[in-house]
């Protein structure tokens, strides 16, 4: 303890300035700095004389210019003898390394060099005096680049001591300040630079702390030698793991008596009276110098709640919340402790932290009655703290601590509460200082000891607790509240050793995985045959075919035969794909208190179509006859004009696509027909008023191939899904009969269901095309360059395309070059009066002609002698042409080798165009032929990263297969020269395949344009077909095979014609802006994937995945056989209301050859607001609107509106750059964390103004009485029952009752009024219920403030 102590108290660090530390955080930098000797007379001979045994050190501080700050801790050097500083020439030799690492990465962070001199009086006593100061510059003036000079340097010394540089007469840059004197001919010769080798250790080395490579670090194994430098190469030494178990604090005289003390304190301080909202407890290795790892955060409770929760006992509340923990003397810790950072050496101590986090008490301050996110009531302080110095020989045993508090300096660096003065206390109080910690420690990884083992007890522990604490529960770790940073669950088990490689475990995923294809799904028939009368009724319009014949009905449940010949056979090769939106239809169940939008709009992409909003289309209800108790209510789709009303036209919505062979590119058409008969569709539904997103729905395609038919259409009633996901949920659950995993803590709603028709209606080609599949599969994957082998002759300025001979017709440079033209053309721009646009280059030709037919008609127009007008106009016309000649000349020689090399290129230049896709590799070979006699050997340069050479003679192999491509196949056919391009050898006259891949993640513009929540102004309504999207853009790469003399032999340059990629799934994620979103997407099973090979039974090939992102981390890992796989992605949100997208490419083969799956991944930042509550109970808070530039009607808008309330409630006003606060009332219905969205909608323009991302984190109340009933399940009348309620108060009350169940739980009245100590009947109606089962039903009483009073829980067990 010792040793410890003096480390601690050594090496205490001042902090730098609060507004350098409020910035943002940099990773530190390592830095070795050499003092190697100092060079001038510094110290004057007098002073030599009056002191003796004269030495000579150096003390270096770190110091902020900005601030004028001194931070961290001074560093001394070793002293040496003085007597030659007096001498010419004088030198003293330190030669000392000194480490340190700091984020402060700033120019004006510099180092403060002093030169000091220490003596003995003649009395005796020591004296030093400061000769001078140097100030070395550790970073550079560029931010972030700290200097990387690892030569010797000169440190130019100032007269007097660094306090000068408190001054305020002193600005930066302090080396040309006039006040500053230099010491002529002295300097410090020393050496700076980086340290990448101190990175490993520095958790034993705390940021902005000098110490020396002679210094002996606690933690690290010690240089051989007395000069050792120990941090040159620093080794850590191996680490030891503690486990502690059975812990416990022990207050006097009683944890009643001692919290009672501490909150009074703290209310004393801030004057507010605050109760104890959680005991936490830090623990955490300490070296001396700082915490080897951050401290573990865990939570304490009282020994009777652990005695209560071990037993499983239930018993009434008594009396207020605030006496539960009345009685107790012991703080438990419920889980075991894991030390794994823990080094055997005297230095190393274990440092425990008992904290107390205190909040104002609910409707104790109408101020305060609220607790949000802000928690601008909530506090924590340290009210006790311990060190424990184990013992190197002690493998287990007992300890005993003594708890410390007060104004001594502690590890945290923090106010510690200390006994309050005698004013304030008790007797009982009064009598001890502070309590004790007791705990079982040892070095086996098994339980806790169950062996007598030896007692450790500390000298300084004043007494043993009274009684033995309670055996620990199993493991569980504690909450984590939220005044604290978010910590991963690993870090609180897991630890890292700094000195062994751990071997790493299977991984498991902390977040609940989401099954592709589990969100949404079809469904039979939801409605009654009498509302489908209506539904047929409303008049919808026809599909036809191609001879007007009503296109044949397929039922959506039959199997489908698919037959991939007879679909290619078909003559009818264009299809016109027909979605239409009829009704959609609402959850029966739902139809009570639950709001209905009025208006919804759609969101999709078909195929590689660009992605589609539709607009908005208004519901109208139908009639309800004919629907019976359990049916669900229809509602029309109707399109809606600008003013908001609904359109008198023919209802529902259309849309047609048409797929014809002249959309579709070479060999597309069995990958469309594929897409048909193997993937889905996923329809996003979203409010449009309040753009909050409904559900999703997805439809299987498979129903649209036609196999010969000429047209069909299905009518599908589709299910649709809101998905509701909770935090910190444990993955657990069970396999359902699709061999999915279903995941716990995953929430799906079925909010209704969306009745839609599709259609495919096939249409004669007006211009048949060949049909790719007869093309030999060679000439489509093989390039030659042998036509590319002759001069075609010609300008060599042109560059026209193929002529049809070898004669070219002699043109005007001006008419060819527009760069000529529009030098012929720039003296004229002076006196023409064009418009301002005449600048561009490419009209340059045509205004040159109008210019001078403008000059001859101007000519013209003046005076009367003809004769003396053409002799004029012949000589401008004469002199424009001398000087459109000289400009000629003189560009026709400048370009003359420029064009002559271009014109020669071209005989040796390969022109080809590739069409690629997101994520799906494109292969093609390059038939490369040595031209001359001579061998040569190659170099391949590549220009475009997406596009590389196939070196891999597997992976070459594996496309030709793929490809059906017969040309050989050659092992080490390259040359590999690093990061060098690779080179083949040639023999003369040889040809060689050459295999390319080009492979793009990269998306293009189609995918910016993402479905948004956001719906602006109304576009046009009519229907139509989607026009492909012209903006997908064009790329170019160049491929250059260089001889032996460096000289081109073969030039090939492609054009990348990027088309849109097919999407399989979409995701759509809502999560807090700037934090990290963190997700796991398990896929189905292997066999039903489509595009996975078939192998043989149980044979599961490894996944591979890539992003589009490259800052999105998306990987996946190999797991056993018959196990579910998951994909985890890893995302940083951006600022609110920023959006991105991206997708995922998931791959079966290891090449990464064709994606087998492609997810389109929405990720929406939204503004957070964290909110702690009870269920039942409402919590308010207020949110702050900011206005617009200009004047706005907007709507507050929630997706759980039972929930979550809002004030104003309509409409409002929201002026233009004004402040407004909205009022927010939460009453959760269940317990748990969850998501509630917050929308502020322009009401006019449909435009989203604000949104926030409510965090709910809800306890449950405390059940004070619990019932249970049987009723009868299926068609009954219910059920009437009675409780009692007793007003404890003794005057009069006014209570409202709620229910988290209200479709079953009504209740006679929602309010009652009762005097004091009176008692009232509460009338119960219990609905009935069709299935069988159990359902746990809680009733909350709440006084006049919506506060809770009483929680009764009622078990309703339907036979």
């Amino acid at each position: 303890m010792n040793d410890w102590l003096r480390i601690f108290d050594q090496n205490v660090l001042v902090p730098p300035h609060p507004q350098r530390a409020r910035q943002l955080l940099k990773e530190s930098t390592a830095f070795q700095c050499v003092l190697k000797w100092l060079d001038g007379p510094l110290i004057k001979q007098g002073v030599l004389e009056v002191l003796s045994e004269v030495g000579c050190h150096l003390r270096v501080s770190l110091f902020d210019v900005t601030y004028r700050h001194f931070f961290g801790r001074t560093w001394k050097t070793a002293v040496r003898p003085a007597e030659q500083l007096s001498r010419q020439p004088s030198r003293i030799i330190f030669d000392e390394p000194l480490y340190f690492h700091t984020s402060l990465n700033h120019p004006n962070v510099v180092a403060v060099v002093e030169v000091v001199t220490e003596g003995r009086k003649q009395d005796g006593s020591l004296q030093a005096l400061s000769c001078g100061f140097g100030i070395l510059r550790i970073f550079g003036n560029k931010l972030e680049s700290p200097t990387s000079a690892s030569q010797d340097k000169r440190l130019r010394l100032y007269h007097g001591t660094p306090r000068a540089l408190l001054h305020p007469l002193l600005q930066d840059p302090f080396e040309q300040n006039k006040h500053m004197t230099l010491i002529e001919s002295c300097s410090l010769q020393y050496t700076l630079k980086p340290h990448p080798l101190l990175e490993p250790v520095f958790h034993l080395l705390p940021q902005n702390l000098l110490v020396s490579g002679l210094q002996h670090i606690p933690g690290l194994v010690p240089a051989h030698g007395e000069k050792g430098d120990t941090l040159r190469k620093p080794r850590l030494q191996k680490s030891v793991t503690w486990y502690l178990d059975d812990l416990f604090f022990t207050l006097y005289p009683s944890l009643e008596k001692f919290e009672e003390e501490d909150a009074l304190g703290v209310s004393l301080l801030n004057f507010v009276t605050l109760e104890i909202l959680e005991r936490r407890l830090c623990v955490g290795v300490h070296n001396g110098l700082g915490f080897v790892q951050r401290p573990h955060v865990v939570v304490l409770v009282p020994e009777m709640d652990v005695a209560l929760t071990r037993s499983a006992s239930f018993s009434r509340k008594v009396g207020s919340s605030s006496k539960t923990s009345s009685g107790n003397q012991a703080l438990v810790l419920r889980s075991r402790l894991r030390l794994p950072e823990m080094v055997h050496h005297p230095a190393f101590a274990i440092v425990f932290q008992l904290e107390y986090v205190f909040t104002s008490p609910s409707g104790v301050d109408s101020k305060a009655a609220s607790v949000t996110s802000l928690s601008s009531v909530a506090c924590m302080h340290i009210v006790r703290w311990a060190v424990w110095n184990p013992l190197l020989e002690s493998g287990s045993g007992k300890v005993i601590l003594p708890l410390q508090g007060g104004i001594r300096p502690n590890p945290s660096h923090c106010l510690v509460y200390k006994v309050t003065p005698a004013s304030m206390s008790s007797e009982e109080v009064q009598q001890v200082e502070s309590g004790t910690v007791q705990f079982h420690f040892s070095l086996s990884p098994e339980g806790h000891l169950d062996t007598p083992t030896g007692l450790v007890h500390s000298p300084e522990a004043e007494r043993q607790p009274s009684r033995k604490p309670p055996t620990s529960p199993p493991p569980s770790e504690g909450r984590i509240s939220h005044l604290e940073a978010q910590l991963s669950q690993a870090s609180l088990v897991l630890g890292a050793s700094v000195a062994e490689q751990l071997q790493e475990l299977p991984f498991t995923p902390v977040h609940t995985p989401i099954v592709v294809g589990a969100q949404t799904r079809s469904s039979g028939s939801k409605l009654s045959r009498a509302s489908m009368v209506l539904l047929q009724a409303c008049g919808f319009p026809e599909i036809l075919d191609a001879n007007k014949q009503p296109a044949e009905a397929v039922n959506p449940t039959d199997p489908v035969k698919f037959n991939p010949q007879k679909e290619e056979s078909d003559c009818l090769q264009s299809n016109e794909i027909v979605l239409h939106f009829l009704a959609f239809s609402r959850v029966s169940q739902d139809c009570q208190g639950a709001p209905w939008p009025k208006t919804v709009y759609f969101t999709f992409q078909f195929y590689r179509f660009p992605p589609v909003t539709t607009p908005r289309l208004q519901l109208i209800r139908l009639d309800e006859t004919g629907r019976t108790g359990s049916g669900s209510l229809l509602y029309l789709l109707v399109l809606t004009d600008k003013d908001g009303s609904s359109d008198a036209g023919t209802p529902g919505f259309q849309l047609k696509y048409l797929v014809e062979p002249g959309f579709l590119k070479p060999g597309e058409q069995r990958w469309f027909t594929h897409y048909m008969a193997a993937q889905t569709l996923q329809i996003d539904i979203w409010d449009g008023d309040s753009l909050l997103l409904v559900g999703s729905a997805a439809v299987q395609m498979k129903h649209l191939l036609r196999q010969g038919r000429p047209a069909v259409q299905v009518l599908h009633e589709l299910e649709v899904v809101a998905t509701e996901y909770e935090q910190d949920v444990v993955v657990s659950g069970d396999v359902t009969r699709f061999g999915c995993v279903k995941p716990i803590g995953v929430y799906t709603v079925v909010k209704g269901w969306l009745h839609l028709t599709l259609a495919n209606v096939g249409h004669v080609c007006e211009q048949r095309v060949r049909d790719s599949s007869s093309l030999p599969p060679s000439r489509s994957r093989v390039i030659s360059n042998d036509g590319a082998r002759h001069f075609e002759g010609g300008s060599l300025i042109s560059r026209g395309g193929p002529r049809l001979k070898n004669v070219v017709q002699a043109q005007k440079l001006a008419d060819v070059d527009r760069e000529l033209a529009a030098m012929l053309f720039t003296h004229m721009q002076h006196g023409s009066k064009g418009p301002q646009g005449a600048c561009r280059e490419g009209d340059a030709v045509r205004r040159r002609k109008l210019e001078r037919m403008r000059s001859v008609r101007l000519q013209e127009s003046r005076g009367e002698n003809p004769s003396r007008r053409l002799s004029s106009l012949t000589q401008n016309i004469r002199a424009q042409h001398a000087r459109d000649l000289q400009v000629i000349a003189a560009y026709r020689e400048r370009t003359k080798a420029e064009s002559i090399t271009s014109a020669l290129s071209l005989a040796i230049t390969t022109m080809h165009t590739i069409h690629v896709t997101l994520g799906t590799a494109e292969f093609f070979e390059f038939a490369l032929r040595n031209p001359h006699n001579t061998q040569h050997t190659v170099t391949i340069e590549v220009d475009n990263p997406e596009l590389s050479i196939i070196q891999d003679s597997q992976e070459w192999r594996y496309f030709k297969d793929a490809a059906k491509l017969h040309t050989p196949v050659e092992e080490d056919m390259f040359h590999l020269r690093g990061s060098l391009a690779p080179q083949i050898f040639l023999r003369p006259r040889e040809t060689a395949h050459i295999p390319f891949k080009y492979q793009t993640f990269s998306v293009g513009q189609l995918a910016l344009a993402q479905p948004s929540a956001e719906l602006g102004s109304e576009k046009d309504t009519d229907t139509g077909l989607p026009q492909k999207s012209s903006a997908m853009p064009t790329k170019h790469a160049k491929v250059l095979f260089r001889g032996s003399g460096g000289k081109p032999i073969a030039v090939l340059c492609l054009t990348v014609e990027t088309q849109p990629h097919v999407v399989d799934q979409v995701f759509r994620f809502y999560h807090p802006e700037l934090t990290f979103l963190k997700k796991a997407i398990r896929l189905p099973p292997w066999h039903t994937l489509p595009g996975a090979p078939v192998g043989r039974p149980g044979e599961e090939p490894p996944v591979y995945v890539r992003c589009s992102d490259p800052n999105v981390i998306c990987e996946t890992q190999n797991v056993g056989p018959r196990e579910p796989r998951d994909v985890f992605l890893k995302v940083a949100s951006g600022p609110s209301p920023e959006s991105r997208d991206f997708f995922v490419a998931v791959y079966a083969d290891r090449w990464l050859a064709t994606p087998i799956q492609i997810w389109q991944v929405y990720l929406h930042s939204l503004q957070r607001v964290d909110v702690s509550c009870v269920t039942g109970q409402r919590t308010r808070l207020s949110l702050v609107l900011r206005g617009t530039r200009t004047v706005r009607r907007v709507q507050a808008f929630t997706s759980h509106p039972q929930e979550l309330k809002t004030d104003p409630k309509g409409v409002f006003v929201l002026p233009p750059h004004g402040v407004q606060d909205l009022h927010v009332g939460v009453r959760p219905r269940r317990a748990g964390s969850r998501f509630i969205h917050l929308n502020l909608v322009d009401v006019d323009y449909h435009q989203l103004v604000a949104s926030w991302l409510v965090c709910l984190s809800c306890r449950p109340p405390l059940i004070s009485k619990a019932f249970e009933i049987t009723l009868a399940a299926g068609k009954g009348r219910g059920a009437n029952k009675r409780i009692t309620y007793t007003n404890p108060y003794p005057s009069q009350r006014t209570y409202h009752l709620y229910s988290d169940h209200p479709d079953l739980l009504q209740f006679r009245e929602d309010s009652f009024q009762i005097g004091g100590g009176e008692t009232y009947t509460i009338g119960l109606w219990f609905a009935p219920r069709q299935s069988p089962g159990e359902e746990e039903i809680l009733i909350y009483i709440n006084d006049h403030e919506d506060k809770n009073e009483e929680a009764f829980c009622v078990k309703v067990v339907y036979q």
